[in-house]
């Protein structure tokens, strides 16, 4: 989070005056002055509402007027609110642009935050010497993985739009002329009036072909401009801190992908659509290397008579004259004397014959000139590379040619690594049917340890017997689909293409095994002729559950002891990827137990990798809010438990957390920046070991661990308690928050539920259910049971109990970090609110007695999350978010006020399906309008 800065927070609300102003002189001219009027007394008397705190007179008084709308006025009123949380939000990236400018110039990102180069100066400090930053540098490995799990409500069009408005306010405040300011207001106050009457709402159901489109969009936007700046910013610390050292950096990020390649519980995601993610990506990736190229030949105009480049590369021009021919066949003398020139249009006229491969268009003549892979590209580019220094050139090749090889090293032809993700027991269905054919019938009986059996024999078979797919079931064909689509991907593409195959709902070993005996069936794994074993399959088991969690050592200890998978695991450099799930963990057993429950398996995860000496990376499930995992990313990422980072860290970046991240190149270089900070802080202990030795770690206090376990169990009793045990709890989640309108809208191609006809907690999907649980303002997935937690310990310890929990909130930073984000969900609620919604439940004792304990778990933890952190008030530590917050948050009291009072007519008995649909649509916008405020 970015320091309170006043000088930058008055630049802020002036950009939000200016943004606001304009928006309200568009809507005075476009919607009359009746409108105007009506906004300004909801606008004015919410912001009223908000200092004089709970005035239930007030309230009421809002209310009645938001009930007395007409849905074409409430309609309008949304419009006019979503627009300026838009706006708002565009001069709040404009503000973190510059806190970003401001730190880096400073040397710190944060309080908490430090800059590449305040952490290797401190690296040296500490007596790191250049050969141990090299070996770390060298193990470095950074991976986002992008994901189409939307609550992001806004089509690309809006996003668009709200770009060229950043981009039209940032050159506004930099120039002085009078003049040109003026026709900068004008072009941005019709800016301001075409987003207006831009529908910010998706016409149809989002398909997983757009949402491909629509996380593809980042890279063009930002990614391919901020990741080359990244690595040089890097690159600069190291000079500095470590001059003359000549310490290089590696490419060490990477980006993966689940949009396409996410089946579970998306019937959407056929191999058809993974396949064409693939050629999407590619073809990305290869125009984007395309347009540099073009940029690069005007720039590299060097003459023969004056340089002399390697042999290596005239050797590389004149090595195929038949390709000279076909680039240059309209004018053969051309770059003749430009030896650079002619070698950049020789390759990409090879790249676009690779485009043209890939789009499906025929180029048989040339075909064989088409590259094959991203390491005979690179070759090239590095065969330039030395050729310009060799004749004293590398300054230029530094300022013009290092970017495009970066890129290529970062992206490859393949963009992003397409990970597959299934659920496990759609495995357990088709193994159970193959069984049948191989004359097992009672497979699916088994229990996991006589599967794992079964599977473990056949695996070690070195041929199977015959699996007729066309006698499978439908379901079964499907799943067996997937593994020979991700081989067909890998022949056609390259290795680096597919990343892991991600298994939901990991319980057992035997549903690790299931899937090895799917890829070997598939041909990914086998014998070769010779006799050699191989795997091109990756398996990432999932753990999601609190019980799942709680046993991952004995399971993974199991795995990496059956001989079948060691086999394997040694036929794939004995690498393996351990998957960790945030926000179903957190929808199980409440915050405070999945955050230690992920805590512990982490440890449990690194204790066995040291045992079976295995190379492994941990895959953080986390999501874009804070009872999914979220939060700021540098205390995320630093804050893991010690000695399980090592320089490589894999972590989802959710779909509603990617436009704020990668909308822009200094918001996106900022992103990368503070991970990439996070990870060297936290791989810190690795470097300054001698020997990789699990003894040799930082270990926890055992007093704080135990305290940890106690209140962990404390907390999940008073989560389950609400959750699972309280009569009605279900009906006043689907009563009291907007999840059935959820549901609704066009913001995914994913089903809010696992199964359609199911409406048990178990098949809600932790997406909707932290969202919903959000937009009604109970954030209670976040917080709840950590008071109940709290005050236990306090009451069974007395001071000593507080005095050790301020000692763990002072010293340890995974028990710091969790109390931050908590102090945010916190902040981000609104019980006055959230007691509104509790009024939309059709059983009101029942929903009273409901929302009564919220209400009372809510206190409880403010008032013991602010004695434990010594704070007066929320976020007394994050004064800019807390500003922040205090500028949305009546406006968003209105919102909600809105929205409740279009699900009472939405949702009204006895009106038939015109009065819910008519005033449905308005209730969508509600949605949309609540989560860009949020």
């Amino acid at each position: 989070m970015q320091p309170h800065n006043p000088k930058l927070d008055r630049r802020l609300r002036r950009r939000v005056k200016l943004l606001g102003n304009l928006l309200g002189e568009v809507v005075r001219e476009q919607c009359g002055e009746e409108i105007f009027r009506l906004v300004e007394q909801l606008r004015r008397g919410f912001i009223s509402l908000a200092k004089d705190g709970d005035n239930e007179r007030k309230r009421r008084s809002l209310m009645a007027v938001i009930s007395g709308m007409d849905l074409n006025t409430a309609e309008t009123v949304i419009r006019i609110f979503s627009a300026y949380f838009n706006l708002a939000n565009v001069a709040e990236e404009i503000s973190q642009q510059e806190c970003y400018k401001l730190a880096q110039h400073n040397g710190s990102v944060s309080s908490e935050e430090k800059s590449f180069k305040a952490i290797l100066q401190s690296f040296k400090d500490a007596g790191a010497k250049p050969p141990r930053v090299q070996a770390l540098l060298h193990k470095l490995s950074y991976m986002p993985v992008f994901t189409a799990h939307p609550t992001e409500a806004r089509r690309r069009t809006t996003m668009q739009l709200l770009q060229q408005i950043l981009d039209r306010v940032t050159r506004l405040e930099s120039t002085g002329d009078a003049e040109k300011k003026r026709d900068m207001m004008e072009s941005l106050r019709c800016l301001v009036q075409v987003m207006w009457k831009t529908d910010e709402m998706r016409l149809g159901k989002l398909a997983v072909e757009s949402e491909v489109i629509n996380g593809l969009y980042y890279f063009s936007t930002s990614l391919f401009e901020a990741v080359p700046v990244t690595y040089r910013n890097l690159e600069k610390a190291v000079e500095e801190v470590y001059p003359g050292e000549n310490i290089t950096l590696p490419s060490f990020i990477r980006f993966g992908s689940w949009i396409g390649g996410d089946r579970d519980g998306n019937p959407y995601v056929t191999p058809e659509i993974t396949r064409k993610t693939m050629r999407l990506q590619t073809a990305m990736a290869l125009e984007e290397y395309i347009r540099r190229l073009g940029s690069l030949i005007r720039v590299l105009t060097y003459s023969r008579h004056l340089i002399d480049p390697s042999d290596e590369f005239m050797q590389r021009l004149e090595q195929d004259p038949a390709l000279s021919q076909y680039v240059f066949s309209d004018l053969p003398i051309a770059f003749m004397k430009e030896p650079y020139r002619r070698g950049i249009a020789m390759m990409q006229y090879r790249l676009q014959i690779t485009l043209d491969l890939v789009n499906g268009r025929s180029r048989s003549r040339t075909e064989k000139y088409a590259y094959r892979n991203a390491g005979e590209f690179l070759n090239d580019l590095r065969m330039m590379d030395e050729s310009l220094r060799r004749h004293q050139d590398g300054r230029v090749a530094d300022r013009v040619l290092r970017d495009l090889i970066r890129l290529v090293e970062t992206f490859g032809f393949h963009l992003m690594q397409l990970d597959i993700r299934e659920e496990s027991s759609r495995h357990t269905l088709a193994v159970s049917e193959i069984a049948a054919q191989w004359g097992q019938p009672d497979y699916a009986a088994m229990d996991p340890g006589q599967r794992a059996e079964f599977l473990t024999r056949r695996l070690q078979d070195r041929s199977l017997p015959a699996c007729n797919e066309g006698r499978l079931g439908k379901d079964a064909r499907r799943v067996l689909a997937v593994f020979h689509c991700m081989k067909r991907i890998l022949e056609e593409h390259s290795p680096e293409s597919l990343g892991n195959y991600v298994i939901s709902m990991t319980h057992h070993v035997s549903d690790v095994l299931e899937v090895m005996l799917l890829g070997k069936i598939a041909g990914l794994t086998g014998t070769t002729d010779d006799g050699k074993l191989f795997c091109n399959l990756r398996p990432a088991p999932l753990f999601e559950t609190i019980d799942d969690l709680s046993r991952v050592g004995e399971t993974l200890d199991a795995l990496f002891s059956n001989p079948a998978y060691a086999a394997l695991l040694k036929a794939s450099d004995n690498q393996q990827e351990v998957m960790l799930g945030y926000s179903d963990s957190c929808k199980d057993g409440g915050i405070l137990a999945s955050t230690w429950g992920l805590y512990r398996a982490q440890k449990s995860i690194m204790s066995l990798v040291v045992k079976y000496r295995l190379s492994c990376r941990l895959f953080h499930g986390r999501g874009g809010t804070i009872g999914r995992g979220g939060g700021p990313t540098y205390r995320s990422i630093a804050s893991q438990p010690p000695g399980t980072v090592n320089g490589q860290i894999k972590i989802t970046e959710q779909g509603e957390v990617l436009s704020f991240k990668y909308n822009h190149k200094a918001t996106a270089v900022y992103e990368l920046s503070t991970a990439i900070a996070g990870l060297l802080s936290a791989s810190r202990h690795h470097m300054m070991s001698d020997r990789f030795d699990l003894k040799e770690r930082p270990q926890d206090k055992s007093g704080h661990l135990k305290l940890m376990n106690r209140l962990a169990a404390s907390s999940e009793r008073g989560y389950r308690h609400l959750i699972d045990d309280t009569d009605g709890i279900l009906d006043y989640f689907y009563e009291a928050t907007p999840m059935p309108e959820v549901g609704l809208m066009n913001i995914g191609s994913r089903p809010t539920h696992r199964r359609r006809v199911d409406r048990s907690r178990a098949s809600i999907r932790a997406i909707p259910w932290v969202f919903s649980w959000s937009l009604a303002r109970h954030t209670l997935p976040a917080w709840y049971g950590l008071g109940t937690a709290l005050e236990e310990c306090v009451q069974s310890e007395g001071d000593a109990g507080m005095e050790q929990l301020r000692e763990m909130y002072r010293d340890w930073p995974f028990f710091h970090n969790l109390m931050e984000n908590v102090q945010l969900a916190l902040a981000k609620a609104n019980m006055a609110t959230a007691g509104e919604y509790a009024g939309l439940c059709k059983d009101g004792a029942k929903a009273r007695m409901i929302f009564s304990m919220i209400r009372e778990e809510y206190d409880r933890t403010v008032k013991h999350v602010l004695q434990v952190s010594g704070c007066s008030h929320l976020l007394q530590h994050e004064e800019a978010q807390k500003l922040s917050l205090q500028r949305r948050n009546p406006y968003l009291d209105l919102m909600n006020h809105l929205q409740i009072a279009l699900l009472k007519k939405a949702r009204r008995p006895g009106e038939g399906a015109e009065a819910g649909g008519s005033a449905m649509p308005s209730v969508l916008r509600t949605i949309g309008a609540i989560s860009t405020g949020m």
